[in-house]
């Protein structure tokens, strides 16, 4: 059983390594933008509000992307695990991630926060060739995430959860990296 919650800047290859230890662990890999999408192409009543702020360029509200969340670790595939992606982005969603979790007796294994310095991540950004991945948009996104996230680093090494990861390695030493931290 695995439980992990993945931190990381944009480009810092969270989800690259979530898909891998998902299906090494038969665990689902979930990502909010996988939750939204699904939520919508599935016609639930939460994807279907998610749909409305979208469809207007809007970012969705905390509250619509908590309850996502929730129905997403209540179904019956995350029961035995899970690796949420890029989630919770700041204090006030873990503390709502922790008390969902005490309410459905489940625990997170680690928090892994994979380090990657800033001209590193600009370089494999703008490498992927993203239209609006410019170089002056993806050091904004940067500087909004080490803003949102610095305090959830605090938040989790508090708790003894935080686990860092060296990100700026090949694909497999990272991958060495979390299977040896499991």
């Amino acid at each position: 059983m695995v439980r992990l919650i993945f931190l990381g800047p944009p480009g810092a290859g969270k989800g690259t390594q979530a898909q891998t230890i998902a299906q090494m662990h038969h665990v689902p890999h979930i990502s909010t933008g996988e939750i939204l999408r699904s939520a919508v192409a599935d016609k639930t009543e939460l994807g279907l509000k998610a749909q409305t702020y979208m469809e207007a360029g809007e970012l969705v509200p905390d509250q619509l992307i908590l309850d996502l969340v929730e129905a997403r670790l209540n179904q019956a595939d995350a029961k035995t695990g899970w690796i949420l992606d890029g989630f919770p982005r700041t204090v006030d969603q873990a503390i709502f991630l922790e008390t969902l979790l005490a309410r459905l007796q489940q625990t997170c294994d680690y928090v892994v926060n994979f380090e990657v310095p800033d001209e590193a991540l600009v370089s494999r950004l703008l490498g992927r060739g993203r239209v609006d991945d410019t170089e002056a948009v993806i050091r904004n996104r940067l500087e909004v995430y080490h803003q949102q996230t610095a305090p959830l680093i605090g938040f989790y090494q508090e708790r003894k959860q935080l686990a860092s990861i060296d990100g700026d390695q090949p694909i497999e030493s990272i991958n060495q990296r979390l299977n040896d931290l499991i």
